[in-house]
């Protein structure tokens, strides 16, 4: 059978990229990758605000799809332009909440977190991503090629996101999370990995080289192939409060995560609601907690979904 053909369109941020990726290649489609990039004003008008029009937009080559899968704001309008101006019938998902009519879109996918309702609505249990057990599992070694004293002890990985506009970065607050983790290292003789994300400032990462010494290993950037390493081989996992996108890949290992949380400089209520969904299903815990092992289900958010809107591509 002939692979349906897609065309995947983000923002550029590596979260939007992680969720239409894994999507894709859950759905098994053949794509191309597309970074939005919009006109003028246009880049501060709201979506609901804007006609569906090329003119908003740089010109997105794009021939002969079956399949849009779009993730952020500014991805709206093509999205809507290239499935209205299609030769053919072409199906497109937009994943998180698009804040304009639902019904311009055949699917949408969105956190339950994010408390969004509708006919064509599917909510997933945190963020949908592009990893998989397989390739968590090839890069296994990875790190113990840059590190043989990792072999010694027990791993704990710190994965580290960066500031945004719920959270700061401050050196207080690195401080604090910094101060946390090192006390479980000590208390259980552990080797500590530091993976930071593209949103880590620079000056996280030189201050987590000072703070945790010569004796752990701080990575200087971002490593995917140590990213998926630090999953395979950690017994524990800590991950700073920003990201619900790397919480999501984590748990698909079953391992414990503690969570790094930070004080909000302003209400976080949705990813409050995230971090007790993922308490009550028995993933996370709160960074400062004892330090424990204990078990849940891993979760294939990604897996899932891909097969339900699998079905209803063929029910058209």
């Amino acid at each position: 059978m002939t692979k349906l053909k897609g065309i995947l369109l983000t923002e550029g941020m590596h979260g939007m990229i992680s969720q239409v990726e894994g999507l894709a290649k859950a759905l098994d489609i053949n794509y191309s990758h597309h970074t939005v990039e919009t006109k003028g004003f246009w880049k501060v008008i709201p979506p609901k605000f804007t006609p569906i029009s090329d003119s908003v937009f740089k010109k997105i080559e794009c021939e002969d799809v079956d399949l849009i899968i779009s993730c952020g704001r500014k991805s709206i309008i093509p999205s809507l332009f290239l499935k209205k101006n299609s030769k053919k019938k072409v199906f497109n998902i937009h994943i998180q909440n698009p804040k304009i009519k639902l019904d311009n879109f055949d699917l949408v996918v969105v956190p339950e977190h994010d408390n969004l309702d509708g006919d064509n609505v599917l909510k997933t249990k945190g963020a949908i991503h592009y990893l998989t057990s397989e390739e968590i599992e090839k890069d296994k070694e990875y790190l113990f090629n840059i590190s043989s004293k990792l072999r010694d002890k027990n791993i704990i990985s710190l994965i580290i996101g960066g500031p945004t506009q719920y959270y700061d970065y401050s050196d207080r607050n690195i401080q604090e999370i910094f101060s946390k983790v090192n006390y479980l290292v000590k208390e259980n003789n552990l080797n500590l990995v530091v993976i930071p994300s593209m949103r880590t400032p620079k000056g996280t990462i030189e201050h987590a080289k000072i703070y945790f010494g010569n004796d752990h290993l701080v990575l200087d950037g971002v490593d995917k192939k140590a990213y998926l390493s630090a999953l395979a081989l950690s017994k524990h996992i800590v991950i700073t409060c920003d990201s619900s996108s790397m919480v999501s890949e984590a748990a698909l290992t079953g391992k414990p995560i503690y969570i790094a949380t930070i004080p909000p400089r302003k209400s976080d209520k949705r990813f409050k609601t995230f971090r007790k969904l993922f308490q009550e299903m028995k993933i996370v815990r709160e960074l400062g907690e004892k330090l424990e092992n204990w078990n849940y289900e891993k979760l294939d958010e990604t897996n899932r979904v891909a097969n339900i809107i699998k079905d209803k591509i063929q029910k058209q």
